[in-house]
């Protein structure tokens, strides 16, 4: 018997504003769990993914449109409103005729992100959560990575959502602009994102997203950024989670941040029992509607890393709905360079050995610390900043990338080991130790950790960013002492990779990594504000005293 579909089904929130959705059931009479999916996006484009799974193998599938989106009434305000707004949308979908009373949610992304949110509410219909790629903090990840505005992916990003409500001028030149192969949104084109000051935006987009001020004019972790992060909520959460990301996704610090923190600090011993992680090769938005996804960028991973997640989450719900048995792993981890899943009993690998590596004289790398040696230099233009190339970014594409053109710059330094006679697993978080001076009152210093193959090819694994000013405080920052060394700490995020013998790890140390992230002018003014630049002549030290120094958590073999 096939399945039925009501269209947008209103329901109330605790403000009065209706939210409407489409509600998929199946076919067969009877009384089903339901899993709730709310999305900005608008709910028919869904409609080929979750409803096109689950109903027919015994659940009702809710989509609706979150407040001020699609067919739902009210005022779109990103992140604010999901955390009450959700937990009302559960309350209602556990009344839903044919529903059994109990709720799960699930999807990725936006929708992980709403998860999330309504999770901290603890509405009591709530069994299960399978967040995927949900960002958890914004000044620290999403919009801004530690305080450096991720401009590619934010104007894009805000662009899409205020398409067809900024008039038709700028839908029209919306329209001229040129798509990159592979990346997402329809991106802009150079001229566009080089257009500054950057806060012009806000006034571009205001008609569509008047909201887009507050998140650039926020250039601090101040007070509206603590309202929006849930790093520190892990104990009002007591609801069971499979979160799933990917090493070159945007919001893989979310992911292992979230699944950390609610296996130490749920409210609940069965909440914190029940918490699962799934760490894939993908970049952002994952096929997991397309079995066939398994690779990032230019790089293939092998027929391993194509997976039926909606089979996985499956199983998972069928546990918290159903009673049945939940094998398999807490952890479950794709290795690179080996290019295949193994399981943990969790994260990080408690078996991991920080150890240090190097940067050293004449571009080199070595597991033994510098004495004395003289620092590298290179000049730093924002005009000519820089090209993004492949990472765990958004709007541009995402992924593995040849980093040569971006080496052979002036303005980027690189530090290469000897060739690896045996393999090295990388598997946690990476980390720099960066002393550093600029010329500068302000600056920022672009890492990157890069496994170089024997044909040459220079494989990015994990990158970060810091801004000077932001050196010791995201909360409360101060410019720097021109000519003054300054230690830097500079977060890479997280990697599982096995570099093979035979290759060579590279670091690549440079202030700009454009458009990923947005241009320090070097002037000492913000960047959002900013329309002139200033060049900037920048060391990196490396000796007895400063030794500059990535930390790998090497795994024994």
């Amino acid at each position: 018997m096939p399945g039925t579909t009501e269209f947008d089904v209103p329901m109330s929130t605790r403000d009065g504003v209706t939210l409407r959705a489409d509600v998929h059931r199946p076919g067969p009479p009877g009384r089903y769990p339901v899993l709730l999916v709310r999305t900005p996006y608008g709910k028919r484009a869904s409609e080929r993914i979750e409803p096109a799974y689950f109903p027919d193998r015994g659940y009702i599938v809710v989509i609706q449109d979150v407040r001020g989106r699609g067919s739902s009434d009210g005022t779109f305000d990103p992140f604010t409103q999901e955390g009450s707004d959700g937990a009302d949308a559960v309350a209602w979908a556990a009344t839903l005729d044919g529903g059994n009373g109990e709720v799960g949610t699930l999807s990725q992304s936006y929708m992980g992100l709403a998860q999330y949110h309504l999770a901290t509410h603890r509405p009591p219909a709530l069994r299960a959560a399978s967040p995927v790629s949900g960002p958890i903090t914004f000044f620290h990840d999403c919009l801004y990575r530690n305080g450096v505005l991720e401009l590619d992916w934010t104007v894009n990003w805000i662009g899409s959502l205020a398409r067809g409500a900024v008039g038709p001028e700028l839908n029209a030149e919306w329209d001229t602009w040129s798509s990159v192969p592979g990346a997402r949104f329809a991106p802009l084109t150079r001229e566009a994102v080089e257009h500054t000051p950057v806060l012009d935006w806000a006034d571009r987009f205001a008609p569509g997203a008047p909201y887009l001020r507050d998140l650039l004019e926020h250039t601090t972790d101040d007070d509206y950024w603590a309202a929006l992060d849930l790093r520190g909520r892990a104990g009002d959460i007591d609801v069971p989670m499979l979160h799933v990301s990917s090493w070159y996704d945007a919001f893989q610090y979310d992911t292992l941040t979230m699944y950390r923190n609610l296996r130490a600090g749920a409210r609940t011993a069965h909440a914190r029992e029940n918490q699962r992680l799934i760490m894939g090769p993908w970049a952002h938005l994952l096929g997991y509607a397309k079995p066939e996804t398994r690779g990032a960028g230019e790089a293939d991973f092998g027929p391993e890393a194509a997976i039926e997640l909606h089979a996985i989450q499956r199983d998972w719900f069928d546990h918290f709905f159903r009673g049945t048995a939940l094998d398999g792993p807490r952890v479950r981890l794709f290795v690179l360079g080996e290019n295949r899943w193994r399981d943990e009993d969790d994260w990080p690998l408690a078996r991991r050995v920080e150890t240090p590596l190097y940067l050293r004289a004449e571009g080199s790398l070595s597991w033994e610390p510098p004495a004395d040696e003289e620092p590298d230099s290179y000049v730093s233009d924002p005009a000519d900043p820089v090209p993004s190339l492949g990472g765990a970014s958004l709007a541009l594409p995402p992924g593995v990338f040849d980093q040569r053109p971006a080496e052979a710059r002036d303005d980027v330094l690189v530090y290469t080991g000897e060739v690896l006679d045996e393999p090295l697993e990388i598997t946690g978080n990476v980390t720099m130790t960066l002393h550093a001076a600029s010329s500068a009152p302000d600056c920022d210093f672009v890492a990157r950790l890069v496994d170089v193959h024997p044909d040459g090819y220079a494989w990015n694994v994990v990158d970060g960013v810091v801004r000077a000013r932001f050196r010791g405080s995201t909360s409360e920052p101060s410019l720097i002492e021109p000519g003054r060394v300054y230690a830097y700490e500079i977060d890479l995020w997280a990697t599982s990779i096995v570099v093979a013998a035979g290759h060579r790890l590279r670091v690549e140390i440079a202030s700009s990594c454009f458009p990923r992230w947005i241009r320090n002018p070097q002037t000492g003014e913000e960047p959002v504000r900013a329309t002139t630049f200033a060049p900037a002549h920048q060391q990196v030290f490396h000796d007895g005293a400063r030794p500059s120094h990535l930390t790998l958590p090497v795994i024994p073999r």
